[in-house]
């Protein structure tokens, strides 16, 4: 009987998500992990956007929730009137906004919002106003501790690359040069083997013409 309960419970702790789910044409799902954001109207594909959520010291909550209000263009009061554009709040002061730092985008930098390049935070403002806030659901998954492994992952990487391209680069160097000394060593060879025939012609050139000398001088 309790099992029966527990079973019922659960069952209607999941309604009103799963009522949440039937009636989104628009799915918003928030990978933090990776740092995506993957978007689909009517069950399918729409966009794949990098995003920025809260980095350290900043949380990003995790949930399920649908749009509370729309604002075209905000600023924080938290943070020093910073601009948030195409602003989708969702839970309290957290929404999906349009940022300026868009280098930042594809790794936690936010001050716990959902960033986007200001684009596609345009693209989903319409789409959501278009669809309407009750049509539209929002997932918020992951963890950015997992971001950030993936990006010491990623920057070792890089470093093991950048380590790999100046050991080639500097061996490629250093063959270019004793392929160059070679090739200098072969010259000065080849110079002095001339210098050695020259010298010696020259030599059988004098004694030859010393012994023209001397025989004219016995002769007479």
């Amino acid at each position: 009987m309790h099992g029966s309960l527990k079973m019922l419970f659960a069952a209607l702790l999941l309604l009103p998500a799963m009522a949440m789910q039937a009636l989104a044409k628009v799915e918003i799902n928030v990978d933090l992990s990776n740092q995506r954001m993957n978007v689909t109207v009517d069950g399918r594909h729409y966009a794949t956007w990098p995003i920025s959520s809260g980095r350290k010291g900043y949380y990003t909550p995790r949930g399920t929730w649908k749009p509370k209000w729309l604002k075209r263009m905000h600023y924080s009061r938290k943070y020093d009137n910073a601009p948030m554009p195409w602003s989708i709040f969702y839970y309290g002061g957290y929404a999906i906004h349009g940022t300026n730092a868009v280098s930042r985008l594809g790794r936690p930098a936010s001050h716990g919002c959902i960033r986007l390049h200001p684009r596609n935070a345009e693209r989903l403002f319409a789409l959501v106003r278009e669809y309407g806030r009750k049509n539209t659901i929002i997932r918020v998954r992951g963890s950015t501790d997992v971001a950030y492994a993936k990006l010491r992952r990623d920057n070792q990487r890089r470093l093991a690359r950048k380590k790999s391209i100046r050991r080639t680069t500097r061996a490629r160097r250093l063959a270019a040069q004793r392929k160059r000394r070679a090739i200098a060593r072969r010259v000065a060879a080849r110079r002095a083997a001339l210098r050695r025939v020259r010298n010696a012609r020259k030599q059988r050139a004098q004694r030859l013409e010393f012994i023209q000398i001397f025989g004219a001088g016995i002769l007479r």
